[in-house]
């Protein structure tokens, strides 16, 4: 998907650092001489020089998030921004809300975020936008997004979708099957369930047995297809839609025996998921383009500072990973990393 028309260039070469905050942070920085001009003349140091951004993601230490602080780090060079890292240490919004709320306290020029609650955090996302930031919601979203410039994530119902697709494949388009939602009220996760219910009930000969909540736990996931294959002792497929239900799904089935037996499709592929792949505890992973939302957003604020027009909502779509395409390009390009 090509970046949206909002992106500032600036030829220049500029300074970037990131310092460690809290017990829950990482940090890397270089440096350079001080920026130029952009093509019309005006000083980049005048619009973004120097001016910092926070990044919180939903949770410390995810590939997915580290793959997107990676594609922030380097898109922000060009803008000499400097990018501090704060985020809970779980997917858990009880922790992120405190987390916020001292980010917003240093008053920085812009905040890209993935809200870990679709309504919680709006107030203190909220209090960011009232406080001067130029806020980029990415990856999960808000119910209502007014305080941000703009929202950028995965197109999580087409990929819902197309998780749906690919279980009734493997599985011959009949049989049962279970979704492990790993945190209701996460934008991410409501959608990811929504796109493959909907795309579900297309096929006839499959029973959906419904939904279990993995609160982002591997040990519940483990538990609830514990109690689903004791429930359902035929169960077909697994979808889940994150590595964290992914994982603990796999230990489920380990198990009781049914690796292979049970397909399974899952949401993401960092370096975890794709070894299950390799290993045939999962047949196909769901993976999304998180360098791309990282950078649309350092783009997004240094759009917005410099009084430019943001496209409002930005989405990506999905990439279907299996053990036959695993070696491609195209696809090598789209699992997450754990280091930049």
């Amino acid at each position: 998907m090509a970046r949206p028309s909002y992106k500032l260039i600036l030829s220049c070469t500029v300074l970037i650092s990131a310092s460690a905050i809290a017990g829950c942070s990482s940090s890397s920085s270089s440096k350079g001489p001080s920026a130029g001009t952009t093509s019309t003349g005006q000083s980049a140091a005048g619009g973004t020089q120097g001016k910092t951004l926070f990044f919180v993601p939903g949770v410390i230490g995810n590939a997915f998030y580290l793959s997107m602080e990676c594609s922030i780090r380097e898109e922000a060079k060009q803008f000499g921004f400097e990018i501090k890292l704060q985020g809970p240490s779980k997917f858990d919004t009880s922790l992120q809300i405190p987390v916020l709320n001292a980010v917003v306290a240093q008053n920085p020029a812009g905040l890209i975020i993935a809200p870990d609650d679709s309504k919680a955090l709006f107030g203190p996302i909220s209090n960011a936008a009232k406080a001067g930031a130029k806020v980029a919601l990415v990856d999960t979203t808000l119910a209502d997004t007014s305080p941000a410039i703009t929202s950028i994530a995965t197109d999580n119902v087409q990929g819902g979708a197309a998780a749906a697709d690919s279980l009734a494949t493997l599985i011959g388009s009949k049989g049962k099957v279970m979704v492990l939602a790993f945190q209701p009220g996460a934008a991410t996760s409501d959608d990811r369930q929504k796109g493959f219910e909907q795309k579900i009930k297309t096929y006839p000969n499959i029973v959906y047995v419904g939904p279990q909540i993995t609160n982002n736990d591997p040990a519940k996931a483990a538990s609830a297809v514990s109690a689903t294959l004791a429930a359902h002792p035929d169960l077909a497929g697994i979808y889940a839609t994150n590595d964290r239900s992914a994982e603990g799904a796999a230990t489920g089935l380990r198990n009781a025996g049914k690796v292979g037996t049970v397909k399974m499709v899952a949401f993401d592929a960092g370096p975890e998921q794709v070894q299950q792949l390799q290993q045939g505890l999962v047949q196909t992973l769901i993976a999304q383009q998180p360098r791309q939302i990282g950078a649309d957003a350092v783009d997004a604020i240094a759009a917005a500072l410099a009084g430019k027009p943001v496209q409002k909502a930005v989405t990506t779509k999905t990439i279907t990973i299996t053990k036959d395409n695993l070696s491609q390009p195209d696809v090598q390009t789209a699992l997450y990393k754990l280091s930049c």
